[in-house]
């Protein structure tokens, strides 16, 4: 493999994972230093390999490398004494050691620390957001902004502006208390089913990237998953629905990046083994007392994975929404909840129940609207489409919507 192929594979999968260890060692307040010792790593790496060729053991190399950087750092800066004295041992040559320990167990555990630091509840949001992707999983500044159809500007605000609160609240790299998991859990959970989301449904136009979100999400979750103190029920469900969900990855969307929807999707495209292994997820997440809404949202989609014709799929989702509505309601979940009781009851009963709802200047509202009519009345159902399509705010969604339309105009032709 080529340097120029093989160093970007290396980075998504390897700088994580040095910045999480050298942060264990330099302290969260100090994570700039640690992302620029990696990336002088790596861009030292690209000099070298190019010239000497690609060592055997590429993480080894960039591992060792790392250290010595950091040795070399300490040295050069003298920082010992203010930050990071506690994993700093002198010796009488006046040379410095860093605890940096890249075994398999060290950057694990690291990586977990920093998942819950990251995922700290004083952080908003939408940074978690961009600094997971950043530091967690690994995606540069390009990436991050496509990903988030943004700018580098904005990106690079919103990273700094994470950092300075990580310093500001004095955030550290270790684990919460056994008494503290299940709570700070669930901010955790959020964050990485945001992560999933971002990829999962994005209108950026590369595919590849998008897959990479999700499955950077879906690895983060295997890393609670993998670990006796956070392999709690609620975990293995979330990883159950992005196995689900994951599984109809390559069928979502045409050559020309355009979304497919689901009664649309090519079945022979979904992926059979995520599907499986999300059904095993799933079975281990009933192990536990508590439904959580990942608990209901992994049966709705295993339910999905089901074949059309299946007798009770329908009725299935219809009562799980009901279930999920109850524990959090989202307009969304509604929507999708009055599609299901049009399959597994009536298509009037599911009319007479939208029309209650409180969302005409909802374009999704609007396509369910049009789905329901689209049999019963098509002039209706073309007046539901036309709102539609003054609402959207996308040439995903707006390609959508003219799907829809096309759709209704050859059943009223």
């Amino acid at each position: 493999m080529h340097t120029s192929t093989l160093l970007p594979n290396l980075f998504r999968t390897e700088y994580s994972k040095m910045v999480a260890v050298l942060c264990k060692s330099f302290g969260l307040s100090n994570m700039q230093i640690a992302e620029d010792i990696v990336s002088d790593t790596f861009l030292l790496a690209a000099e070298t390999w190019g010239k000497k060729g690609i060592p055997d053991n590429q993480a080894g190399w960039l591992y060792t490398v790392a250290k010595n950087r950091t040795k070399d750092y300490l040295k050069r800066e003298k920082i010992k004494q203010e930050k990071v004295e506690p994993n700093i041992q002198m010796g009488q040559t006046e040379t410095y050691q860093m605890d940096t320990d890249f075994s398999e167990k060290s950057i694990t555990d690291s990586q977990l620390q920093m998942i819950f630091a990251i995922c700290h509840p004083s952080i908003p949001t939408e940074a978690q957001i961009a600094l997971g992707l950043r530091v967690l999983c690994g995606f540069g500044i390009d990436e991050i902004s496509s990903a988030l159809l943004s700018n580098k500007e904005t990106i690079n605000k919103k990273l700094y502006r994470a950092k300075a609160n990580l310093r500001k609240n004095d955030i550290e790299l270790v684990f919460p208390e056994n008494t503290e998991i299940e709570e700070r859990l669930d901010n955790v959970l959020t964050t990485i089913y945001l992560l999933f989301n971002e990829g999962y449904y994005s209108s950026s136009k590369d595919q590849v990237l998008s897959k990479d979100l999700c499955l950077e999400a879906m690895r983060l979750c295997l890393l609670l998953m993998n670990d006796n103190r956070t392999a709690l029920p609620k975990v293995f469900a979330l990883l159950a629905l992005m196995c689900f969900h994951a599984s109809r990855f390559e069928s979502r969307k045409n050559a020309q990046g355009e979304l497919i929807l689901y009664y649309d999707q090519d079945r022979n495209l979904w992926n059979e083994e995520l599907i499986l292994r999300g059904e095993y997820y799933l079975n281990r997440s009933a192990e536990g007392k508590q439904m959580s809404k990942y608990h209901l949202e992994a049966a709705i989609a295993f339910w999905h994975s089901r074949k059309e014709d299946h007798p009770e799929k329908w009725e299935k989702i219809l009562q799980l929404y009901n279930q999920l509505l109850q524990i959090e309601y989202s307009p969304i979940a509604a929507l999708n909840r009055t599609y299901a009781l049009a399959k597994a009851n009536s298509i009037d009963a599911a009319i007479q129940e939208a029309e209650q709802f409180n969302l005409t200047k909802s374009h999704l509202y609007h396509c369910l609207m049009a789905e329901l009519y689209q049999s019963q009345d098509q002039q209706k159902a073309m007046q539901h489409l036309e709102k539609a399509l003054n609402l959207v705010r996308s040439e995903e969604e707006r390609s959508v919507v003219l799907g829809l339309r096309n759709r209704v105009a050859v059943m009223g032709s």
